[in-house]
């Protein structure tokens, strides 16, 4: 929940930054600096970027904290059926015992058993989110940034030309 927040916070000064750089950039070319306009439109593109990637991380928050809830739920109910069986054994075993039919001390052995079980239940989930990931190769990661770079470039060209069109007019 706190990474999801902090999410939230820092999306909302990066898009605070992008409004004012919007700002910087008109003015600048207001006073003939393309190249400070062009530097300011720069940044706010890569602002704009960071706040895409802040929505994900706030999501995949949002589906962690759920998968958490769900999972928490599911084993406070086993839990709660584990020790409802164990308080069933002992009482038996008790009765047992004052009937004369058998020790006059419960056996330790069933405990031992259900608290192995559990032990071996909260190993089982907390290997279950494991997931592994395979690298690809580094030409084609170069190829993808390149690709990038040139969407880049061209958002800050078309942005340019928009804020040149706009001073014009």
């Amino acid at each position: 929940m706190a990474r999801r927040l902090q999410a939230a916070r820092q999306q909302k000064m990066l898009t605070e930054r992008a409004e004012e750089l919007t700002t910087k950039a008109k003015f600048a070319l207001g006073e003939g600096r393309e190249d400070l306009a062009e530097a300011a439109l720069s940044r706010q593109v890569d602002f704009e970027a960071e706040a895409k990637k802040l929505d994900a991380v706030q999501q995949q928050a949002r589906e962690e904290e759920q998968r958490l809830d769900d999972g928490l739920a599911a084993l406070s109910a086993r839990k709660r059926q584990m020790e409802d069986a164990l308080q069933a054994y002992l009482i038996s075993r008790r009765e047992a015992a004052l009937g004369g039919d058998g020790p006059t001390r419960p056996d330790r052995s069933v405990e031992k058993r259900v608290d192995a079980a559990e032990q071996a239940f909260d190993r089982a989930m907390a290997g279950a989110g494991g997931i592994g990931f395979t690298r690809a190769d580094g030409d084609t990661i170069n190829r993808v940034a390149e690709i990038d770079s040139m969407q880049r470039s061209a958002t800050i060209a078309e942005r340019l030309a928009a804020l040149k069109a706009q001073q014009a007019a």
